[in-house]
């Protein structure tokens, strides 16, 4: 069972993470970050060894004299469970301790995904993968989730979220029923946080400090991760950047949320509602052939199917789409200052159209745009960063 801890990590963990970070590293690479001496430094990497969470690697290059040791961690020396809920899948990942997925488990939220359903699947799935890669349970952390919000990260709650399939999700004590349905000890953070935790992980070693991620799916998410740590606010608000106002006395996304809101243009909900409308005003047929359906029956599955083909009238909407998308993400750009932004989400990997209209107007409005020259990215994990981001999170809480 994983052992969580408030405050600064000790030195033991803070070797081990300079360890993670850099695959093949030296005793004086390591010295070079710390202040210890040589010999309080060989009995931590000496302890370390002896436990199994670091292992000899080989040597470095000899720079005159004995060729130095040099030092990774153990991958499989303990496993961590990553867990992503959102509303239309769910994927549960066995980890490494480089993050390395063994195997990953998804399955669709659909109306019959209540959260008591799903707290007894994810239990089944873990005793399976632990089974099937003999693994015995004390060997693993624990399981770290990313959830649609909002939630009370302190209690591991998830409150009241929209547009859930099924029924039952509203104020659900999810940390207490995986605890129970596991075994294990549970941390549940905000979805988009640990997508960011994860794609940070990934590209660790070019030392990014600010990084802003952004999803675009059902709902808009987004999370900031400044000076290497994620910013939390006050409160956990699903959807906040989903309310930035775009266009003063513009339409509100089914009746509800802010007049002129980013969600009423560039989410997966608005696309379907001007497709939709668009077909009931018969202009011209906007798919055609084996793909015709009616108005009704029209969602975001067979509207990425008339992009594919080439249909103008899905390509017009989706270019407006990603317009909109373009002003907020200057917008937070303006504000935040990241060196990287990553986007994902349905509507980013629907085609190279949005991603690359939205990246286009965002980088024209960026106000520094001469000094300033933030880097765009779809990221490097984009379906599993939740799920990775959720077990590094497990990861970074351990204490050695």
């Amino acid at each position: 069972m994983a052992k969580q801890f408030k405050g600064m990590p000790s030195v033991k963990k803070a070797v081990y993470d300079r360890i993670a970070a850099q695959r093949d590293i030296s005793k004086a690479e390591i010295m070079e970050q710390f202040q210890l001496t040589s010999s309080s430094l060989t009995r931590l990497l000496d302890e370390l060894s002896r436990e199994g969470w670091i292992m000899e690697s080989g040597f470095g290059q000899s720079t005159g004299g004995r060729r130095p040791i040099l030092y990774q961690i153990n991958p499989g020396h303990r496993y961590i469970f990553g867990l992503d809920i959102s509303r239309i899948y769910s994927v549960l990942g066995l980890y490494d301790m480089e993050m390395r997925p063994l195997e990953l488990v998804r399955w669709n939220m659909d109306e019959h995904m209540t959260p008591q359903r799903l707290t007894q699947h994810v239990g089944e799935k873990v005793q399976e993968l632990l089974a099937r890669h003999r693994i015995p349970a004390e060997h693993v952390l624990g399981l770290g989730v990313g959830a649609v919000g909002p939630l009370s990260r302190e209690q591991g709650r998830i409150l009241n979220p929209l547009y859930f399939a099924a029924s039952g999700w509203n104020d659900v004590p999810l940390r207490q029923w995986l605890e129970e349905a596991t075994g294990m000890s549970v941390i549940v953070e905000n979805g988009a946080n640990t997508a960011l935790i994860g794609e940070h992980w990934m590209v660790r070693s070019e030392h990014i400090r600010h990084m802003l991620y952004v999803h675009v799916g059902t709902g808009l998410r987004s999370a900031m991760l400044s000076n290497g740590q994620i910013v939390h606010g006050a409160v956990d608000m699903e959807g906040s950047i989903g309310q930035m106002i775009i266009q003063t006395d513009g339409p509100r996304l089914h009746g509800t949320g802010n007049y002129g809101a980013l969600e009423a243009f560039a989410s997966v909900q608005a696309v379907e509602q001007q497709v939709r409308a668009r077909s009931k005003m018969n202009r011209e047929q906007w798919i055609g052939g084996s793909l015709a359906v009616k108005p009704e029956a029209i969602n975001f599955a067979t509207i990425v199917q008339a992009l594919e083909s080439g249909n103008e009238y899905v390509r017009e909407i989706f270019a407006q789409s990603a317009a909109y998308l373009g002003i907020g993400l200057a917008n937070l750009i303006n504000v935040l200052h990241p060196e990287q932004i990553i986007l994902g989400g349905v509507m980013i990997s629907a085609g190279d159209l949005f991603y690359n209209t939205a990246i286009s107007v965002a980088e024209q409005n960026i106000y520094y745009s001469g000094s300033y020259h933030p880097e765009f990215s779809r990221g490097i994990l984009q379906e599993t960063a939740v799920s990775t981001g959720a077990a590094v999170m497990v990861w970074n809480e351990y204490e050695l």
